[in-house]
């Protein structure tokens, strides 16, 4: 999923060093890094007081007043340093921190946040937003001629496989950057900035941010897998926390240690030769509902949310499965434009007027859009456009192509909508729901859900969960829509949603239920089905009932073919031979 453009920032140039005479050599050759953090600085600990005959909310060097009506509490903070919304429940106050627009996606983020009584008219909670930072890795190597050849790594947008770096030189006191971006034919400078050779460092602006490259030591960084040298594998067993999974090892559920140990010494030892390597930022098996594998990469760890860019529709699927099984009154045959609407227009497109909830959660909507970014209603030219924030009514009014029902066509605009209608039947905000219904009961607690510019969460993609917890979601429909013991979605809703409902991709063989990617494994003579929320760069959480096998992986191959790599080759050939019927 792409959103919006990139936001500038503060200039970090290196001033050159001034001198008559020439510049002084200075070898490239090596492992360059630029890093730069924009905060949020609004973070830490939340209290909210009661002073006199008000409330006021002290975090960061702010006291604030907060705003009381009934249960509801709210407050924001100066210049849109951050705010907060909540309710008091029992003796907690539950709410979400929103916190400023991103540079490095350029949008909001709404994180689950619990404030505890803490002495006499006090609550107190620890704000924890989303990170906001990028940055960008150059392995330089020279050739025999001299010359040095390059790549760009961006490990938290892949923008290496749009700026197509390809070498880099010196040139007095400049270095260049050069290369074919994406969709140009000839070679050009993608970017020049200042060298300081007396520092070793150099500055460079990428996508209107400016970054001052150092050397990188290879035996820590995380643009190696585990470190340069590699280390040797050995298994351990997850780790048990206290997040409702339980705990098993490889052998105890029917895996091979032995298989399982060579597959991930091949991630590991995997060259980073190219931009297009594969990038596994984290491999998690689950079996018979136990966690039996949990391995991270290239520096991510099991505290932190990774981006799930298109996986997270199957977020919307399950919150509409749990609001029905909670009794909201919404329906697969929930008309769309009387809904959101109110009435529908005289004049409205009578196709539009028979479009249902059902239709735009099997992506058979018939709205003119493919996500190809060249019709009105694709991803891109809806978040990209600044004329009409509410993406709600932006997607109502785009044009229609084909009856809905007709054939299947893949647009992130349609579950947006979904969640709307969503929103809409029940009165209660997503957020809210999401905590209330899912993430409560599956013990998530963890996790920064994307906001459109109005606020509410996109339903097309792009939360932010670490890997342990959104693969309950997977687990949840194996386990035919319980966890726990506690009905989230109902059976049926968890069998129709994973179903091969219809074929997404004929060159593939890829097939679509609810939200939910679908797709056949060759195993021991016969074909397993297996169900999977996906998203761009790799992300992927497989389930295959028949061997009660739940297989995570997360990447930052992002809008590169290697994303496919995990979900193809890996599963089939490196997984599913190691795994007992």
């Amino acid at each position: 999923m792409r959103l919006a453009p990139w936001l500038s920032c503060a200039s970090l140039l290196v001033a050159a060093v001034a001198s008559a005479e020439p510049p002084a050599a200075m070898d490239l050759e090596g492992l360059w890094a630029g890093h730069a953090r924009y905060g949020p600085d609004a973070r830490g600990r939340l209290m909210i007081l009661k002073r006199g005959d008000g409330i006021v909310a002290d975090i960061a060097g702010f006291s604030v007043p907060v705003k009381q009506r009934g249960r509801q509490l709210s407050f924001d903070l100066p210049d849109g340093k951050g705010s907060f919304r909540g309710a008091h429940i029992g003796g907690e106050i539950d709410g979400h921190w929103i916190q400023p627009v991103t540079v490095e996606s350029g949008a909001r983020y709404a994180t689950p946040l619990v404030l505890r009584a803490d002495g006499v008219g006090r609550w107190t909670g620890q704000v924890l937003p989303r990170e906001d930072h990028l940055t960008y890795y150059l392995p330089v190597t020279r050739g025999a001629d001299g010359r040095y050849s390059t790549y760009l790594r961006n490990p938290e947008r892949n923008q290496g496989v749009f700026l197509g770096a390809s070498r880099i030189e010196p040139d007095g006191d400049t270095i260049r950057l050069i290369g074919t971006p994406r969709g140009q034919a000839e070679e050009r400078v993608i970017a020049a900035g200042p060298r300081d050779t007396a520092r070793d460092r150099f500055s460079l602006s990428l996508s209107g941010n400016t970054f001052v490259f150092a050397r990188e030591k290879d035996g820590s960084s995380p643009f190696y897998s585990r470190g340069n040298p590699p280390e040797r594998y050995r298994y351990v067993p997850p780790v048990q926390l206290d997040d409702g999974w339980p705990v098993s090892t490889l052998e105890q559920e029917g895996i091979d240690r032995a298989m399982i140990e060579g597959f991930v010494q091949k991630l590991i030892d995997m060259p980073q030769d190219s931009v297009s390597t594969s990038q596994v930022h984290s491999l998690l098996i689950a079996r018979h509902g136990k966690l039996v594998l949990e391995e991270y990469f290239h520096g991510f760890d099991r505290d932190t949310p990774h981006e799930t860019r298109s996986a997270a529709k199957s977020w919307t699927n399950v919150l509409i499965g749990a609001a029905m099984q909670a009794g909201v009154p919404i329906r697969l045959d929930t008309p769309v434009y009387e809904t959101m609407l109110g009435s529908v227009p005289a004049d409205l497109d009578p196709r539009k007027k028979t479009m249902t909830l059902e239709h735009l959660i099997s992506m058979t909507a018939g709205f003119d859009c493919d996500d190809s970014g060249e019709r009105p209603g694709d991803e891109d030219p809806m978040q990209e456009q600044t004329v009409e924030p509410d993406w709600y009514r932006y997607s109502l009014n785009v044009p229609m192509a084909w009856n809905s029902g007709e054939q299947i066509v893949y647009c992130s605009m349609k579950p947006n909508l979904a969640a709307g209608m969503l929103e809409k039947v029940a009165g209660e905000p997503l957020p809210e729901m999401f905590h209330r219904l899912v993430a409560k009961p599956m013990r998530m607690r963890n996790y920064h859900l994307l906001l459109q510019p109005t606020g509410q969460p996109y339903g097309g993609g792009g939360h932010h969960f670490t890997t342990r917890d959104f693969m309950k979601l997977t687990q949840l429909f194996l386990n035919e829509g319980k966890w726990e013991g506690r009905q989230i979605v109902s059976r049926e809703w968890a069998r129709k949603s994973g179903a091969a409902l219809r074929v997404l991709s004929p060159t593939s063989g890829q097939t679509y239920g609810y939200l939910w990617n679908s797709f056949e494994y060759p195993y021991r003579g016969r074909m397993l089905h297996a169900y999977f929320p996906g998203g761009n760069g790799g992300q992927v959480y497989i389930g295959i009932p028949d061997l009660d096998l739940l297989i995570a992986f997360t990447g930052g191959n992002y809008a590169d073919r290697a994303l496919f790599r995990p979900q193809r080759e890996f599963v089939p050939e490196d997984i599913l031979p190691a795994v007992s019927p």
